[in-house]
C-alpha cells in the first residue's frame, strides 16, 4: 500500500463524518422542541451581575506574552521529542537553581534547556495572569458561575455543528462552549502542563525514592503529550474563530482593548507574529549557547 493511502483514507473519513455532524445537526434544529430550546438557552450562560465587560490593556499583554511562550514551547518540546543528535548538551551547575540540593547533576540537550527556561517565563507570566484575573474579577469571564451552564453548552454545539453560529460579542462575555475551553485551558490543562512537566526536569529531586515511586516519570509523560496536544487543538481552533468571527473586531478586543472595528487591533497582531516568528528564528545554538553555559557546562555529548 502507498504511504500516501492511509492519510487520504483518514482525511476523507473524516470530511464524512464533519458532513454526517452538520446534517444531524440542522435537522435537529427543524425540529420545534430543539428550537424551543436554543430560543431558551442561546449559547451564553448567566453570569454575576458584578461581571465586568471589557478587555483590559494589562490582559491584552498577558495574552500576547502567553501566545508567545506556549507557541515557543510546543516548538521545543516537539523538538525535544524528536531529535535524534542535539545540537549540544547542557550540565547544570551543581547545587545551583537549575539543580536543586542533593541532585547529581545529568546532562540535558540544549533544546530540553530551551524548554525549561521558556517554560519558567511562561509560568512566570501565568501566575501574574491568574492574580490578575482574581483582583479584577475577570476570573468572572471565564470561570462558569452557573448551572445553566451546561444546556447552554449543549445549544452552542448544535448551533456550530449546524453552521449557524451562536451570536458573537466577546467583549461582554463569551458563549457557554469558549467560556469552559478558557477555563480549562487556565486552570486544568496549565496546572497539568506544570506538574508534568516538572517531573521531567533538572528540577525534580532524586533522592525522596518513596516520592519518584508514588509519582513516577513515565506517568507524567504519558500526560504530558497529549496535554500538548490539547493546547495545539485549542490554539487551532481558537485562532480560526476569532479570524471567522469578525476579526476586526475581536482582534481590537485582545489587541488595542476596545469594542472597535478598525485596522488597528490587525496591525497590533502582525506586529506580535513578527515578533514570534523572530524569537522563532533566533533561537539556534550560536544564539542560545552562550545563555546557557552561564547556567552551566556546554559539550558535545
Amino acid at each position: 500500500m502507498k504511504p500516501w493511502v492511509k492519510p487520504a483514507v483518514i482525511i476523507l473519513g473524516a470530511v464524512v463524518l464533519a458532513l454526517l455532524v452538520v446534517l444531524a445537526a440542522r435537522g435537529l434544529r427543524l425540529l420545534s422542541p430543539v428550537q424551543d430550546f436554543i430560543g431558551t438557552y442561546d449559547g451564553h450562560s448567566t453570569m454575576p451581575d458584578s461581571a465586568p465587560t471589557g478587555i483590559p490593556g494589562w490582559l491584552g499583554w498577558q495574552h500576547f506574552l502567553n501566545m508567545f511562550f506556549i507557541v515557543l514551547i510546543i516548538r521545543t518540546g516537539l523538538q525535544v521529542r524528536h531529535e535524534k543528535r542535539p545540537a549540544a548538551m547542557w550540565t547544570p551547575k551543581p547545587n545551583s537553581w537549575f539543580s536543586p540540593k542533593g541532585n547529581s547533576p545529568k546532562k540535558y540537550s540544549l533544546s530540553i534547556w530551551t524548554h525549561q527556561v521558556l517554560d519558567v517565563l511562561w509560568v512566570v507570566n501565568g501566575v501574574i495572569f491568574v492574580i490578575l484575573l482574581a483582583v479584577t474579577g475577570q476570573w468572572m469571564r471565564v470561570v462558569p458561575t452557573s448551572w445553566d451552564i451546561f444546556p447552554n453548552m449543549l445549544s452552542g454545539a448544535l448551533q456550530y455543528a449546524s453552521l449557524n453560529w451562536p451570536v458573537e460579542n466577546g467583549w461582554i462575555h463569551y458563549n457557554a462552549l469558549q467560556l469552559v475551553s478558557y477555563f480549562l485551558v487556565i486552570y486544568i490543562a496549565a496546572p497539568l502542563a506544570i506538574l508534568t512537566g516538572v517531573r521531567m526536569s533538572s528540577w525534580w529531586p532524586t533522592q525522596p525514592k518513596a516520592l519518584n515511586k508514588f509519582y513516577p516519570v513515565e506517568v507524567a509523560r504519558k500526560i504530558h503529550f497529549p496535554v500538548m496536544l490539547f493546547f495545539s487543538a485549542f490554539i487551532v481552533v481558537h485562532v480560526f474563530l476569532v479570524l471567522t468571527t469578525g476579526a476586526l473586531k475581536n482582534l481590537n478586543h485582545m489587541y488595542s482593548s476596545r469594542d472597535a472595528t478598525d485596522a488597528w487591533g490587525l496591525v497590533i497582531f502582525l506586529a506580535s507574529v513578527a515578533v514570534i516568528a523572530a524569537a522563532w528564528i533566533f533561537m539556534k545554538p550560536m544564539f542560545l549557547l552562550p545563555v546557557a553555559s552561564a547556567t552551566g557546562k556546554i559539550s558535545k555529548n
